[in-house]
């Protein structure tokens, strides 16, 4: 066709027809997008999941003696009336336990975490300055940005071997010191041994006899160990600083040191006490596999690469075995969270691998490869120039960011797609190659703008997600609009330009002499490099020769018979069937036997509910047993059930049913388990429950690690987790918790239930009455409801005769000291040796520390102010101890009291129903006057997160139509493609019926959401090309004439079935991206052309994760379809037939 012969109604976009014009510009732009985006992806840090930036501030108060109401009337109260007048904060929670109070402050998002902690300093400073408030607490309050990437550890070093455990610290003394310097590391904790002290133990009969109180030795220790500047003396004109120095050099100058002195007669401290070099009381205990090591516990700055840190440390091992680790030292790795990172990482570039290599052999079979080529373009380059947006941005790679680019994978080639086809038809027509690519753009410019609008209008709610699942999910959101839109620029600037100079019409001639020789050379090049031991870089050459002679001979052959048999074939069946279904009373059959569809996938949804799950349920990485035993326990007696735990765990790990044959030997072996670590004491309380640290003498910790979802040869970690919940359920002497890692943001727990009330002591009873009668029903499912508080810690006591103690002169300050300082010990001084600090402490010796008797019959020493007299007064006979329990601990939210009853379900158990069920219960159980219950946690979250999808969706509709209306100037259309949208919902319900998968509120409803966005696309390019078909035929009968209904009737026909393949192949290419995810076959890539092992396993990590949001879009992508090419035509026709009946009074024959 000339140029004479061209209809005026074409159309050309500016932005293309500039690239075509500036192609050099274009050639220039396309090697900076590939350059950036190889070193941008190279560099960016990479995680398992995005760390989410929470406005959370944590204050912690020590206040040693302290009973929890006493914590929580004294520091407590007096700090949450002043925090809770702070604007923006969110929650309240608070818990007040023996000696220490901890407060955690949430902040809506819209407040910035440092001005979080801003605020709550300046509320703590002024509760401070209040009078009542106490001034004499050992610490000030600890006011810290809460961040949960760094309440766990990354990684754990243990080290054990045949060596003191002195000998082991100092070894992972200097391991911290190298660890702590690398910039990705915030802290490391070293647990299983204790720093030493300077203990001076005195014997309190021998002190009484001389007369001598704590005040004595820690007045004398004070004065001696000091190092004091004299100032400068000025001798033979240099200046000479003049320095006393007085500290302690060895245990014997303590001793040594005078104490009191009575009438000429010296009393040294070691006539009254014992002086010792020691160990701080034990408050951890570490083992690996029952043995004892040394643990240093790492943890990760927040924001930093984990892959580059797991890298350092393990460099930093590695150059410390060489340097100054004994041989004999054993060094283990265990919770690697780098490994789950890379391979989750790596699970989903193969999927992005594969899911190209998928659509690209789409590609090939619709379009031939040159086309192909030009399409397949689109997908490095919008990755490319996503990686540079996202790294300028500050994100991290992570499964969030990497699964978004998989959904995006057959997303991201629709353009290109649509606008090849078109290029590639005006070509076919007779066009030059220069005036096709800009009136082929400029056809379908506005519609794929429109279309990528619309796709980007439904995620864009979900981009302003509030809470905490919103900081987690909207990286999804923000990288498909950053990809898309990169998609959208690549379709309208580069593939313009690469179609107008290498595309070419008709059947290409293949030059087999120039494959052979292409293929030869290649394969010879590869050969070398494999020879060189290159062996990725030559076997890529070699598939690529192979490959050319594969695509001479059969590939190339296959797709033309495919394009020229196949495809003209379909596309006759397509018209005949569509001419059937406009004919007659058959559209009307058709619309509303698609609506009766929707009602039966309804109501069959109603009668076969799928299981419904808040977040998707993840196979075991990691089990953590958590032991508790009554707030009180000694730390030796904890251990000592751990211990016996400990064995049970190994027991159950090395039992038959878990052991499977050696792939080479044949003998059955345990291969499951990574690690088995105890630990006991401080850094072993649940993270869900917020930072610990106050000293938890009674909680112990078993953390067992598992081998790779694909090294597990078919075992499921989740049938081990029930069956070691079984095994440890009625374990007697402690509380037993068996819980697994859990992928995503932090969730509360499935069960939660608050109970609120003014006095305490009636909420306790209400709670427990509350447990007794759901335990009494035996909910199945439910794993151990136990209750966060109890009234079983001991506690004495000690009431002083106020009157008698005023008498001898004595005050309530001078006893509490007395006998915190015999009990708990008094820091008086620091010794130092070389650069290393520790405190000397001041206390009873042990027996009589732990002895009431001796306790109370200490005498308080001291000179009288009234007549100088030194006085001698038993506490005995001023006070009395008694024996009580007390509360374990005081819990607070938003300033009412509330005792929470929680569980963990059961594997396989649907909490959503299990939770209905005991609210039915409930709802007959009497409650006392002025107490409440609230089931809470995952269930309020839950409720939450779902009134925002839904809202999300109804958003996302009104902008699509918004769009869809700018678009066509019409309010029909949107009409038409609105009901596309709703409709397409009948796949989603059919598949979740029939293949009976589980809802998975988070998930699916964001895959219905991105569903809503995807399907208006083929059917907004469909209108149009529809609409513009009517134009020219209106055009070519003169622009005021109505064309008759048939010619309408035609347009339609033929619209539809000029797009039968752009709207097939978007919607194939689309659902192959995401099935490999949604399949979860996993093939790595890299490996198969390295080391000629494909690994291939069907499952993991990320397909659980992913899945339901995968499987909901296919499902209704692919009803979509039918939507598209049937019922939208239908729906177009019906509206016309109505406009031209009854608007424009016409005939519609």
């Amino acid at each position: 066709m000339s140029d004479t012969q061209q209809p005026s109604k074409l159309r050309e976009f500016g932005l293309t027809t500039w690239s075509i014009t500036n192609r050099t510009t274009v050639f220039v732009l396309i090697a900076i997008i590939t350059l950036s985006g190889i070193s941008s992806y190279l560099t960016v840090p990479k995680e398992s999941f995005p760390e989410v930036i929470i406005p959370e501030v944590y204050i912690g108060t020590p206040y040693p003696g302290n009973s929890p109401t006493n914590i929580e009337k004294l520091i407590t109260r007096p700090l949450e009336k002043e925090i809770n007048t702070i604007t923006g904060v969110d929650e309240i929670t608070s818990t007040s336990i023996q000696g220490y109070s901890a407060i955690d402050v949430k902040f809506d998002f819209d407040v910035t975490p440092a001005e979080a902690l801003r605020k709550v300093k300046d509320a703590v400073d002024k509760a401070k300055s209040d009078p009542e408030f106490p001034d004499d607490l050992p610490a000030e309050p600890n006011v810290f940005e809460l961040n949960f990437s760094e309440l766990l550890p990354v990684m754990n070093v243990n080290l054990s071997g045949d060596y003191t455990l002195d000998d082991l610290k100092r070894y992972g003394e200097r391991l911290e010191e190298a660890i702590e310097e690398l910039p990705e590391i915030s802290k490391v904790d070293i647990r299983g041994v204790m720093d030493k002290e300077v203990e001076i133990e005195v014997d309190y009969l021998r002190a009484e006899a001389m007369q001598v109180s704590f005040n004595d030795i820690a007045g004398a220790i004070a004065q001696e160990n000091i190092t004091i500047s004299g100032g400068d003396l000025l001798v033979d004109n240099a200046r000479r600083t003049v320095q006393v120095v007085g500290d302690f050099r060895s245990m014997e100058e303590i001793e040594s040191v005078i104490v009191k002195s009575e009438r000429d007669s010296p009393i040294f401290l070691r006539d009254v006490a014992e002086v010792r070099f020691v160990e701080q009381e034990k408050t951890s205990y570490a083992r690996e596999y029952g043995n004892p090591v040394v643990t240093l516990d790492i943890i990760k700055r927040a924001g930093e690469n984990l892959i580059a840190a797991s890298d350092g440390i393990n460099a930093i091992i590695a150059e410390a075995k060489e340097d100054y680790l004994p041989r004999n030292l054993n060094v283990s790795i265990t919770n690697d969270q780098s490994d789950q990172t890379r391979t989750q990482v790596e699970e989903l570039q193969n999927s992005i691998i594969f899911g190209v290599l998928l659509v690209v052999g789409v590609l090939l079979f619709f379009l031939g490869l040159r086309n192909a080529l030009f399409v397949g373009v689109a997908i490095p380059l919008s990755m490319f120039m996503s990686f540079m947006i996202l790294t300028a941005l500050g994100v991290t790679f992570n499964t969030m960011v990497l699964f978004s680019l998989v959904l995006a994978l057959g997303m991201l080639v629709d353009n290109g797609i649509v606008v090849v086809e078109n290029v590639y038809r005006l070509m076919d027509e007779g066009m030059s190659p220069l005036d096709a690519a800009k009136y082929g753009v400029g056809e379908v410019a506005w519609p794929i703008i429109a279309s990528t609008a619309t796709t980007l209008a439904a995620f864009m709610p979900l981009a302003i997600w509030p809470g905490l699942i919103g900081e987690f999910m909207k990286y999804l959101p923000i990288t498909l609009i950053i990809v898309l839109s990169s998609s959208l620029f690549v379709a309208l600037v580069i593939n313009p330009v690469l179609t107008a100079i290498f595309m070419k019409v008709g059947e290409e001639t293949v030059n087999r002499r120039r494959t052979w020789i292409v293929s030869g050379v290649l394969v010879g090049v590869g050969l070398l490099f494999l020879a060189l031991e290159a062996t990725g870089f030559g076997n890529i050459l070699v598939v690529a020769g192979v490959l050319g002679i594969v695509n001479t001979y059969v590939l190339y052959p296959a797709t033309l018979r495919f394009q020229n048999g196949f495809l003209p074939m379909l596309e006759r069946v397509y018209e005949r069937f569509l001419r059937f279904a406009l004919a007659g009373v058959r559209p009307w059959l058709f619309f509303f036997g698609t609506a009766m569809l929707f009602v039966v996938a309804a109501v069959l949804l109603a009668m076969f509910p799928p299981k419904v799950e808040f977040f998707p349920s993840n196979e075991p990485q990691l089990l953590n047993v958590f032991i508790s035993k009554p707030i009180g326990t000694d730390i030796e007696e904890t251990n000592r059930v751990a211990r016996e735990i400990e064995g049970v765990v190994m027991d159950f790990v090395e039992e038959e049913q878990w052991k499977r044959p050696n792939p080479e030997t044949g003998e059955l072996e345990s291969y499951m388990v990574n690690s088995i670590i105890g630990q006991v004491g401080n850094g072993t309380s649940d993270p869900n429950e917020g930072p610990s640290l106050g000293n938890t003498p009674h909680k112990a910790r078993i953390a067992i690690n598992f081998v790779k979802f694909q090294d597990r040869r078919g075992q499921s970690t989740s049938v081990m987790l029930s069956a070691l919940r079984d095994r440890l359920a009625a374990y007697p002497d402690a509380e037993v918790i068996v819980t697994k890692n859990s992928d995503g943001p932090p969730q509360g727990p499935p069960i939660n239930i608050e109970v609120r009330g003014d006095d305490y002591d009636e909420v306790l009873a209400a709670a427990n009455g509350v447990r007794q009668f759901l335990r009494q029903r035996a909910f199945e499912g439910v794993e151990e409801l136990k209750m966060d508080v109890d009234k079983q810690k001991p506690e004495l006591p000690i009431v002083i005769d106020r009157q008698k103690a005023q008498r001898f002169g004595l005050s309530t300050q001078n006893i509490g000291y007395t006998l915190r300082t015999a009990l708990f010990g008094r820091e008086v001084s620091t010794y130092k040796d070389g650069e290393d600090d520790y405190p000397i402490n001041v206390r009873f010796a042990e027996d009589t520390r732990n002895n009431v008797d001796a306790l109370m019959n200490q005498k308080v020493i001291f000179r009288s102010a009234s007549d100088g007299q030194i006085k001698e007064v038993p506490i005995s006979a001023v006070a009395t101890a008694e024996r009580s329990t007390t509360f374990s601990s005081v819990k607070r939210k938003d300033l009412d009291r509330v005792i929470t009853i929680s569980s963990n379900v059961l594997e396989g158990a649907n909490a959503n129903a299990i939770v209905a069920d005991m609210k039915a219960a409930l709802a007959d159980h009497e409650m006392p006057r002025g107490v409440e219950w609230r089931f809470t946690g995952q269930q309020e979250e839950q409720a939450e997160e779902l009134a925002f999808l839904s809202k999300a969706l109804l958003i996302a509709l009104f902008l699509i139509i918004l769009i869809i209306v700018a678009q066509f100037n019409s309010i029909t259309t949107p009409f038409i493609i609105g009901f596309s949208v709703f409709f397409s919902l009948i796949g989603v319900l059919l598949g979740l019926v029939i293949f009976q998968m589980d809802f998975v509120i988070i998930m699916t409803m964001i895959g219905i959401i991105s569903l809503a966005g995807v399907v208006v696309n083929n059917a907004i390019v469909l209108v149009d090309y529809t609409d513009l078909l009517r134009a020219r035929k209106r055009e070519a009968l003169g622009e005021s004439v109505r064309l008759p209904f048939r010619d309408v009737v035609e347009s339609v026909v033929m619209g539809g079935k000029t797009r039968l393949r752009p709207v097939l192949l978007t919607a194939i290419t689309t659902v192959l991206g995401l099935l490999p995810l949604a399949v979860g076959l996993n093939i790595d890539f890299v490996r198969l052309v390295t080391e000629y092992d494909p690994h291939i396993y069907v499952g993991g990590d990320n397909n659980v994760f992913w899945k339901p949001m995968s499987w909901a879009i296919i499902y209704g992508l692919t009803f979509a379809t039918f939507l598209t090419l049937v019922i939208v035509p239908i729906m177009y026709w019906w509206i016309e037939r109505m406009k031209y009946r009854y608007l424009y009074k016409s005939a519609i024959k």
